[in-house]
Parts: structure tokens; C-alpha cells; sequence
């Protein structure tokens, strides 16, 4: 047998006028007008069949049905009110994970994270690194942001920025006897590449016109980031991801000696867990994460 319940609404109508001891408070409270509370009293006495309020020129008062019915119903309010905060607040205040490649934690994410614990102390973020796809039945994390190809992830993701590469090296790594004036001069250097990113030569070459001498030295690491540390120390040639080195460019310890830099068909994306509603811290995060894309001037 199913539960007598009355309508929710005009429930909830009349536990705010009786809490309020006014129809005015009540409105002002749930931000109606006046009237739009006298209707659900209206349809709710209808409903019960009973009178609960009197209204006399010195107010409105609860009649005894209606304050033996305020009596245990104010409890159950007061009850969702007080689960509810305790749930917002849990789920705001509890750690935001997200899994993100180390190359992108560690130039151009942390570097920001202050900013945003700055602005919002209540929300403390988990970084985790991987460079496998995020697969979030076996994680723990709100979201990730990966590289894909754009044409397959733009529907299941949101596009931060597109990757885009060039030759960078240190300064002092150009010899007088080699200058890099052409694309293919790169081939005189070591090249420097990471693992997972081993066809960031040959793509780059293609798109200047030139062609990629399989045989030429190269000297491959774990990740990017290793990489561009290798071109730093006068190692050789990396090929970088341009939105990754802006503070290395900004202080010279790596050049762009071509600056002709290409726009691959991978982006970075933030992916969420499919079919799962966006909670608000990390929509909170979203927003400051796309304020800092926008206003990350190249």
C-alpha cells in the first residue's frame, strides 16, 4: 500500500508560514509573491480537507489541526535541511581528483594550482599522473585531462587547448658551423624526444616539407618533461609543446629557432565520467581552469 503524502509544494508552503507565523515572511523566504502562498494553503486545507490557519486583522495563526500538524512535520523539514547542508558541504569541501599527464602537471598546471587555492581554500585538489587512458571505473578521479585526437574526443570531452609543437633547444646549443636556418638543419643536432610522442619529428618536418631522416641520432626518454630538460642541458633538439614551455621561452634558457609551429589533430581535453551529473566543486574548477586558458597570452 502506498504512502498518503500530500503535494510537496504546498507542503513546504505551509511549513515556512507556520515557522514564519506570516504570509509576508513566508513570500519574502521563498521568494513568491504573497498571494502564490494564500493559493498553496488553499490547495493544501483542500487537500486535507482541514482549516489550518486563521487569518484575523492581528495576523495569521496556526488552528490546532494545523499546529499538531506543523509539530511533526517542522521536524522532518528541519531534518531535510540540516541532511542537505551537511551533504553540500561534504561533497564541496571533499579532495577534487584529477589525472592528468606529468608533462601537464608539471608544466602548466601546478604552476597555476596556487591561484586557485588561493580562491577557493575549501576545495584541496589531488593530482594523480598517468600517461594510459583515464578509465574512471577503476579510478577514483572527477575527471581527466588527456590528450586525444580532437574528431573522436568532442563529443565526450571539453577542448582546453590544441597541441601544437616546434624544434626548441637551448641558445647555446647552436653551433656557428650548423645554424639552423632550414628544417631539415635539425638533423645536424641530436634530437631529443619522449617515448610516447615518437612522431613529433617526422610530423613536423612533413609540415615544413621537408623529409625525416629515420637514422639520425636520437635519444629517447620516459616523458616530455625529461626531454625538455635534456634540450635545457645543451643535450640536442626536443620537439615542444609550445603551451608547455612559455616560462622557458620568457627566460631564454629555450628558443623557438624557426618559430613555425604546428597545429596537430590531438587536443587536450577535460573528460568527466560518462553519464555522471558535474559536481560543484568541480565545476568551480572548470571555470577558474578555463579563465586561466583564456588568459594564458602565447
Amino acid at each position: 500500500m502506498s504512502r498518503k503524502v500530500p503535494p510537496l509544494n504546498p507542503l513546504r508552503v505551509f511549513e515556512c508560514v507556520a515557522r514564519q507565523g506570516s504570509f509576508t515572511r513566508a513570500a519574502a523566504e521563498l521568494f513568491v509573491s504573497q498571494s502564490a502562498v494564500s493559493r498553496q494553503i488553499a490547495t493544501l486545507e483542500e487537500y486535507l480537507g482541514v482549516k489550518l490557519f486563521i487569518r484575523e486583522q492581528g495576523g495569521v495563526f496556526l488552528t490546532d489541526a494545523g499546529e499538531a500538524y506543523q509539530q511533526e512535520i517542522g521536524p522532518a523539514f528541519s531534518a531535510i535541511a540540516s541532511a542537505t547542508e551537511r551533504l553540500q558541504t561534504t561533497t564541496l569541501t571533499s579532495p577534487l581528483r584529477i589525472q592528468v599527464y606529468t608533462t601537464f602537471a608539471a608544466k602548466w598546471l601546478i604552476k597555476r594550482l596556487n591561484r586557485f587555492n588561493q580562491d577557493h581554500p575549501e576545495i584541496p585538489v589531488r593530482i594523480s599522473t598517468s600517461v594510459a587512458p583515464i578509465n574512471f571505473s577503476k579510478s577514483n578521479a572527477d575527471a581527466a585531462i588527456q590528450l586525444c585526437d580532437r574528431n573522436s574526443q568532442g563529443e565526450k570531452g571539453e577542448h582546453l587547448f590544441d597541441d601544437i609543437i616546434e624544434p626548441v633547444c637551448s641558445p647555446n646549443l647552436i653551433r656557428d658551423d650548423a645554424p639552423l636556418e632550414k628544417p631539415e638543419d635539425i638533423l645536424k643536432y641530436p634530437l631529443l624526444q619522449s617515448h610516447y610522442r615518437k612522431t613529433d619529428f617526422g610530423d613536423w618536418l612533413r609540415f615544413m616539407g621537408s623529409r625525416f631522416n629515420n637514422e639520425n641520432e636520437i635519444t629517447e626518454f620516459p616523458s616530455s618533461l625529461l626531454a625538455y630538460q635534456g634540450a635545457i642541458d645543451n643535450l640536442g633538439i626536443a620537439m615542444g609543446q609550445t603551451r608547455m614551455l612559455q616560462d622557458e621561452f620568457k627566460s631564454g634558457i629555450l628558443v623557438r629557432p624557426f618559430e613555425k609551429p604546428l597545429t596537430r589533430s590531438l587536443a587536450y581535453f577535460l573528460i568527466y565520467p560518462e553519464g555522471q551529473l558535474i559536481s560543484p566543486k568541480m565545476r568551480i574548477f572548470r571555470e577558474w581552469l578555463i579563465k586561466e586558458i583564456e588568459e594564458d597570452v602565447l
